[in-house]
């Protein structure tokens, strides 16, 4: 085994079994883990604080606690969220940090602040609204707020060298990322199907410095990105979404003829995007990130900011087919799928829909789905 597919071995270690991990290094390091659900967690300001975040991605297990704090057309991030917290499958957290993003996370701060039980609950109330003088100015107070917040709960002091050098990590770990994705984009066949996938999971849990040496060493490994795009002869496929926990749907798309080159999704791309001023003044920097990165159906940029990004993105990357992948009852991101499916229709790019709960559908019967999209193309 190469030096690239040991790290990648890793990776897949810790996204199969991201709670280990997290017990793992909790013990190794002695740091303290703060959960979080959206990629809109000031990640920086927690990394600054001395704690390792911790993307949390719900459970596939059996829901049954949660349903007893939370209505069924409750999304599965939501519910299954709530359920391992409740099972005590979270003990590791010493406590969670809450973005402002849909009502449905919003209104499980609330719940989870009562029942969850943990010692620190942070509340980082962010703008919907981010193309306005005043929004910037309120996202710089928020994250300001956020800062004090941690530094009570934590009881530490964030200075600004210690945010300066939060910031180029989180430059270095975007950096890598988006070349990575760049990379598979120009050839399909220099990594495994899932191999981003399961970079991606691990790159929200690990312990960000381990992190960004392994992905230096990897991108090292793996060399440069090419400048055309290699042909496979296998259809280009794009996923635009909310979150992905399901690493089979790479493969069975593997399967069918279709190579998963690019992706708009919270765990994707969209985690990765948009690079951080290391000069300045630290928290107007991170609120500058926040404000302008890709946004999700949750933020308003402008009204066709995501179409426009998709439509750009469909036609740079050559992309054949594109397949939403929509947590079932997630509203922001239903309401979105419209106009989103619209602008690539006028691109002349076929697309599906796949609605996925915690539990997916059988693996025969979207091998199937996927093979009929992917002949039609």
């Amino acid at each position: 085994m190469n030096r690239h597919e040991k790290i990648l071995a890793k990776f897949q270690a810790i996204a199969d079994n991201p709670y280990a991990y997290a017990r793992l290094v909790k013990e190794q390091t002695g740091k303290k883990l703060l959960g979080f659900f959206c990629s809109y967690a000031p990640e920086e300001l927690m990394q600054a604080a001395g704690v390792i975040p911790f993307r949390l991605f719900g459970t596939s297990q059996d829901i049954e606690l949660a349903e007893s704090h939370l209505q069924s057309y409750c999304c599965s991030l939501v519910r299954g969220g709530l359920e391992d917290a409740l099972r005590g499958r979270l003990d590791f957290l010493d406590g969670t940090v809450f973005p402002h993003t849909c009502d449905s996370i919003q209104r499980l701060s609330d719940i989870w602040r009562l029942n969850a039980g943990f010692d620190i609950h942070i509340d980082a109330v962010m703008p919907v609204k981010l193309n306005t003088p005043s929004a910037r100015k309120y996202m710089i107070d928020v994250l300001g707020g956020v800062k004090a917040d941690l530094e009570s709960a934590l009881a530490v002091t964030i200075t600004d060298d210690d945010l300066a050098e939060s910031i180029r990590l989180y430059n270095n770990i975007r950096s890598s990322l988006s070349s990575l994705y760049d990379l598979r984009s120009m050839n399909p066949d220099i990594l495994d199907h899932s191999a981003v996938y399961h970079t991606m999971k691990a790159a929200m849990v690990m312990d960000r410095n381990e992190l960004a040496l392994d992905l230096e060493h990897l991108m090292d490994s793996l060399g440069s990105v090419k400048t055309e795009i290699k042909e496979s002869g296998r259809k280009r496929i794009m996923l635009s979404g909310g979150i992905c926990n399901l690493p089979d749907i790479y493969a069975i798309i593997d399967e069918a003829g279709g190579d998963v080159v690019w992706d708009d999704l919270c765990t994707g791309l969209r985690y990765a995007t948009g690079r951080i001023e290391e000069s300045g003044d630290p928290i107007e920097a991170i609120a500058s990130r926040y404000s302008s990165r890709m946004i999700c159906p949750a933020k308003h940029l402008s009204t066709t900011a995501r179409g426009d990004y998709l439509f750009t993105e469909v036609h740079r990357k050559r992309i054949d087919g594109v397949i939403f992948l929509l947590l079932k009852f997630c509203d922001p991101h239903a309401f979105d799928y419209p106009n989103l499916k619209d602008l690539v229709d006028r691109a002349n790019v076929a697309s599906m829909l796949l609605e996925i709960e915690e539990q997916p559908a059988p693996r025969e019967q979207l091998r199937t789905r996927f093979e009929t999209f992917i002949e039609m193309l």
